[in-house]
């Protein structure tokens, strides 16, 4: 299921002040609407997004490359519904993980296949264990998706503040299409920005499907 960019959610608070504190803001308000959504909501979302990516791979030629949800991120597994990247397997898609790297930089990529590849990494967040494809990995997939607090409709994602995503997408194909699983309500009409930023070309809705965006 497609949509067009004026299709989405609600609109940001004022941005008043540096873009930095405003984002540290609006993370906060993000993480406490995340973490206020029922388990069966999120479930919910899950099962529609899963639909929706999966529908979008089948697609896309070559790998997907596939952020693996934690906490309350959209595509999480829930009472009997698998994770986004679980979906994808099942459905036949060969699926490329991030893994932390050992030095700051760009997220290297591993092939995953299931929970059973999965085990505590560096920073206290699961990671798959197969052989590690280094950071260039990524140029094989033309499907990205990548993990946002928000997205505007000009493609500007807020992240987590890590810093990891904006090192690593520099490094996609240029005709790959970047893609974020949303909650609906968090296609927003504005998101604070800076330079660095690597915007998105589309955005994932439970309701409303696949949006694409315009810079």
């Amino acid at each position: 299921m497609t949509a067009r960019a004026g299709d989405g959610g609600g609109s940001s608070p004022d941005q008043g002040g540096r873009p930095g504190e405003a984002k540290r803001a609006l993370r906060r308000t993000l993480l406490a609407e995340r973490r206020g959504r029922p388990v069966t909501d999120r479930a919910a979302a899950t099962t529609a997004l899963s639909a929706h990516l999966c529908a979008l791979a089948a697609a896309t030629p070559g790998p997907v490359a596939c952020y693996l949800p934690i906490g309350t991120e959209p595509g999480g597994a829930g009472p009997g519904v698998p994770s986004l990247p679980d979906a994808l397997v099942a459905a036949g898609h060969e699926v490329l993980a991030p893994v932390v790297p050992d030095e700051p930089g760009p997220l290297d990529w591993t092939v995953y296949r299931g929970p059973d590849d999965l085990a505590p990494g560096p920073l206290g967040v699961v990671e798959p264990t197969g052989p590690r494809l280094g950071p260039a990995a990524l140029a094989t997939a033309v499907l990205v998706v990548v993990p946002a607090l928000a997205v505007d409709r000009r493609g500007r994602r807020l992240g987590r503040g890590g810093g990891f995503y904006d090192r690593t997408l520099a490094l996609a194909e240029p005709g790959a299409l970047l893609v974020v699983p949303l909650y609906d309500g968090e296609l927003r009409d504005e998101v604070p920005a800076e330079e660095h930023d690597v915007a998105v070309g589309a955005v994932a809705l439970p309701r409303d499907g696949v949006v694409h965006l315009s810079p």
